[in-house]
């Protein structure tokens, strides 16, 4: 009997000893390693990829937002994102979970986008795909060059902007594919907004 318990006795301390061990080394050696290698190599995007205009934060390159007006509706003054099932809130980030063949997802597809054509005076066939659906996140900070470009002339009309000068601005926000072959081209609209703020001042 006193063997038997001698020997659980050693058996619980080399398991505890164990619980110790791998403690020590996944929840505090292997975080401050990563940690630090990510701030020594990737400053900006362990940090958030924050960005900052005249030295206040306003907002990430990583994550979408709405530019809307006082009353809350898309400011026409600013290019617009995609749709977003969560509403660009971070900490409800996710998709409708609708099917594409849902009845209700294609309801509210139709009516998105008659309401990006009437928002940017441009036939309903003009208006791209990601115009009218949301991410799987619900936080894409980017939109195609061809919904950037859709929103440029009534961008310019709504700052009183030569409409040219918005489009080159359009054309110079394009990001390729990353490394050459992975995704599509993209605009990041928080920098592109940004840039245009720089244009209108």
């Amino acid at each position: 009997m006193n063997a038997t318990l001698r020997n659980t006795s050693r058996l619980t301390f080399a398991a505890l000893r164990a619980l110790l061990v791998l403690s020590l080394i996944t929840g505090v050696l292997y975080p401050l390693v990563v940690t630090g290698v990510a701030q020594g190599a990737f400053p900006d995007q362990a940090n958030g990829s924050v960005v900052e205009l005249d030295g206040r934060e306003v907002g990430s390159s990583l994550v979408g937002q709405t530019w809307n007006d006082e009353d809350g509706n898309p400011d026409p003054r600013w290019f617009q994102p995609r749709p977003s099932a969560a509403d660009y809130d971070a900490e409800a980030s996710g998709a409708s979970n609708l099917a594409a063949d849902s009845p209700e997802l294609l309801e509210l597809v139709r009516e998105r986008r008659a309401r990006v054509a009437a928002f940017n005076g441009v036939p309903e066939s003009e208006v791209p795909v990601d115009a009218v659906t949301a991410s799987g996140s619900g936080l894409d900070p980017h939109i195609s060059p061809r919904y950037a470009r859709l929103q440029a002339d009534r961008v310019a009309r709504a700052r009183d902007l030569d409409g040219a000068a918005v489009r080159t601005l359009v054309d110079d926000a394009v990001r390729s594919r990353v490394a050459g072959f992975l995704g599509e081209p993209r605009v990041n609209v928080l920098q592109l907004n940004l840039d245009l703020a720089e244009l209108d001042r």
